[in-house]
């Protein structure tokens, strides 16, 4: 009984707020919109966004500050309740790959851009990266 009920708290963390499909770094941006448009903010491809708005689960950008979840003495963020409780115990969540050096990137820690035309965020190491990344795919 204790495997059946921790297999169904598992299964219902994996699934993302709001019945979203989890999504994965965006490697090239779409170019079907010049302007990625969330709620009344206007951003531009490319654009860099701050940390808390960003959902760190879902990988997109909000436009409003999100929920603040501190994990072993950093700050992480979520849109909803499930995505509070999935970033203590899943470190897939808390993690992304740099799609220009390939190394893994804390979450926490990224220069995060808007690199999808819904709002779709990429994680970056550094700057230098995240440079090299517009200039190859946004210019």
């Amino acid at each position: 009984m204790k495997k059946l009920a921790t297999l169904v708290f598992f299964s219902f963390l994996l699934v993302s707020c709001g019945n979203k499909s989890q999504k994965t770094e965006t490697i090239a941006p779409a170019t079907e919109t010049p302007e990625v448009t969330v709620s009344s903010n206007q951003i531009a491809l490319g654009d860099i966004v701050p940390n808390n708005l960003v959902c760190m689960v879902n990988n997109d950008y909000m436009g409003v500050d999100q929920l603040e979840v501190e994990v072993d003495g950093k700050i992480y963020y979520g849109c909803c309740e499930m995505c509070q409780e999935r970033l203590p115990v899943d470190e897939s969540a808390r993690v992304a790959v740099d799609p220009i050096s390939n190394n893994q990137v804390d979450k926490a820690d990224a220069v995060i851009a808007v690199t999808g035309a819904r709002g779709e965020v990429t994680y970056f190491e550094n700057q230098d990266t995240y440079k090299k990344y517009k200039e190859k795919y946004l210019n």
